[in-house]
């Protein structure tokens, strides 16, 4: 099945190696763009009447780490729907791909490891450039790529199952709307949960975001983890597990049944 599902990967990179100039400049920018707005801009704000509220870190350096696991949570959102949604309904290809050996599970497979592959790519430039703002060490950040990409692939899974299970593409509006951008704004990103208000404090805590963040912010910055890192890094894993899972059946039951 593994090497099956390796001719998914390469058929990714394939399609890469000719779109890569059209994510190459945001991937790159974005970094940048977030960290100079939010970090340094905003971030000066913040310095000057935070005080505690942002663990007694300059805001720049708390909030990259941060804004690395949501980076992660997003693009693998964004390889997870849109592309999905052109294999099964637009494009077909993914109909082309089962009239060959290929099984669903080797498709489901080789895309989340194509996404592992585009997040390692995203994640270890935008910890390259929050290095070079100073807001670690390249050590550090280093170690919190992994964990980055583990954050993205516990989203992929779930999010290329609901794709499969939608007729319109509207759905993934709304995904984004209510679900990923919610989500990239009240999981500790920019600030820390113990600042929601005490009814919205547990819903951050289960989520698969927090725990990435948790995790990239803790390496990446040396600090104490509210959370037994193993305890993050095993939900997460649950999440990419059972999200995969729940793609394989979704994708069989669009596809073959």
């Amino acid at each position: 099945m593994a090497a099956v599902a390796l001719r998914v990967v390469e058929a990714g990179a394939r399609v890469y190696r000719r779109t890569w100039r059209g994510s190459v400049i945001s991937t790159f920018l974005n970094p940048v763009l977030y960290l100079l707005a939010m970090g340094v801009g905003l971030g000066q704000l913040v310095d000057e009447g935070a005080g505690t509220s942002t663990l007694g870190l300059p805001y720049l350096t708390f909030l990259a780490p941060g804004l690395l696991a949501a980076t992660a949570m997003q693009t693998a959102a964004g390889e997870a729907s849109y592309p999905v949604m052109a294999g099964i309904k637009w494009r077909k290809t993914y109909e082309a791909a089962l009239a060959t050996p290929l099984a669903v599970s080797d498709l489901v497979i080789g895309s989340l490891g194509w996404i592992a592959i585009r997040l390692t790519f995203v994640t270890g430039v935008f910890a390259l450039i929050m290095t070079l703002f100073g807001a670690t060490t390249v050590g550090e950040g280093l170690l919190s790529i992994p964990f980055a990409v583990l954050t993205g692939l516990a989203f992929a899974g779930p999010v290329m199952a609901y794709t499969a299970r939608l007729k319109r593409e509207t759905g993934l509006t709304m995904l984004f709307r209510f679900g990923i951008v919610p989500l990239f704004l009240f999981s500790g990103t920019f600030f820390p949960i113990e600042q929601l208000p005490d009814g919205l404090e547990p819903f951050a805590y289960v989520t698969p975001l927090w725990h990435g963040v948790s995790l990239c912010r803790g390496l990446a910055l040396g600090l104490d983890f509210t959370v037994d890192p193993v305890v993050s890094a095993g939900y997460l894993v649950l999440w990419t597990v059972v999200g995969g899972g729940l793609a394989v059946r979704q994708m069989r039951r669009r596809l073959v049944l």
